[in-house]
């Protein structure tokens, strides 16, 4: 068992990387950002800081959950750390369901905290595993795996399709909504409801609507897609590979997400935070105008990771300043002057 588990977290990196994994339908290239020509700034004037809790930090960037269960995550978590403490990201980890199920502690995980003191670290559940620890009376063991890791905040992801296809999975999602309820009373820090790239409805939005949430990630179809990668990890011609190729394309689009959930939360104090396909600081800029508080880059920072601490360096300053000149370029001089006044195309 304990070996299927970590064969598994490294099949997902491994396939993640893998094009056929990509589902390429974020949407954002359906929209634009108006050009001013004359915008009444200095490119070096313009800052991207973002509020986070009760602080102030560089990007309104975070890590999307990736990497965890497995010690060759290592040195790619130390690597993505690094350039989050530094510049100023937020970083969310993988599924720690494997510090529920065993005596296994991530030992490198939960030194990252005492090694990059400025980095914010947001740990990361599957629902179905939250589920089981509520109808066990378990919920408490969480606060242990947050102490551990030092987190300041907890993401619990919603992720049916892939458990669906996984020939391992856990699709068993009923009572989802109660369990969430009862560990958001017990959570001692802010709680985040994220997909994994398939996207939200307007039925799921308005069911985490009722739990007053930190924040939500819609997390939309575009980038990773999780049934390609359980279709791409499965035995050739088995069922999984079969259903990975039928549901390929299941989901809905980031922008489509980020639209939906900016109508229903937009009198909220939940934070909408967008993720799923996101390639670009242009692609950022476009859904910080259209109402995420926080946008979040998987793929390309683990493909980054992968090759070198210079290279995640070089992509994350890339992103930033792109970002900056999509902002220069619609005199907007801070985020808050990002707003939905600069799109066309918009709805």
């Amino acid at each position: 068992m304990e070996h299927q588990f970590i064969q598994r977290k490294v099949d997902h990196l491994h396939f993640s990387l893998n094009p056929e994994s990509q589902a390429n339908g974020a949407n954002f290239d359906h929209i634009d950002l108006l050009h001013d020509s004359l915008p009444d700034l200095n490119l070096n004037e313009v800052s991207i800081q973002s509020n986070f809790l009760d602080s102030e930090i560089a990007t309104p960037f975070f890590v999307s959950g990736m990497t965890a269960g497995h010690e060759n995550a290592g040195a790619i978590n130390d690597r993505i750390a690094l350039m989050a403490s530094e510049r100023g990201w937020i970083m969310g980890v993988g599924s720690q369901r494997r510090e529920l199920d065993s005596v296994y502690q991530d030992q490198a995980l939960q030194k990252l905290s005492a090694r990059f003191p400025k980095l914010k670290l947001i740990s990361n559940l599957g629902l179905a595993q939250l589920i089981e620890l509520h109808q066990k009376n378990e919920l408490s063991k969480l606060q242990k795996l947050i102490e551990n890791t030092g987190s300041v905040m907890i993401a619990i992801h919603l992720n049916p399709l892939q458990e669906a296809i996984q020939a391992e999975g856990t699709p068993q999602f009923a009572g989802g909504l109660e369990a969430l309820k009862a560990f958001k009373i017990i959570a001692t820090i802010p709680m985040i409801v994220k997909e994994t790239g398939s996207g939200m409805s307007e039925a799921t939005l308005l069911k985490l609507k009722t739990l007053n949430l930190f924040a939500i990630d819609v997390s939309g179809m575009g980038g990773t897609h999780w049934g390609r990668v359980e279709g791409l990890r499965a035995k050739e011609n088995s069922a999984a590979s079969r259903f990975g190729k039928t549901f390929g394309n299941w989901g809905i689009s980031t922008l489509e997400s980020l639209l939906t959930a900016e109508e229903l939360f937009k009198d909220s104090a939940t934070e909408i935070w967008a993720s799923g396909g996101m390639r670009s600081g242009l692609d950022a800029a476009k859904s910080i105008a259209l109402g995420a508080s926080r946008v979040g880059f998987a793929q390309p920072v683990l493909k980054a990771a992968m090759e070198s601490e210079i290279v995640l360096m070089d992509w994350a300053a890339q992103i930033e300043q792109e970002l900056k000149i999509a902002m220069f370029c619609s005199n907007s001089k801070n985020l808050s002057q990002l707003n939905s006044d600069k799109v066309k195309g918009f709805r």
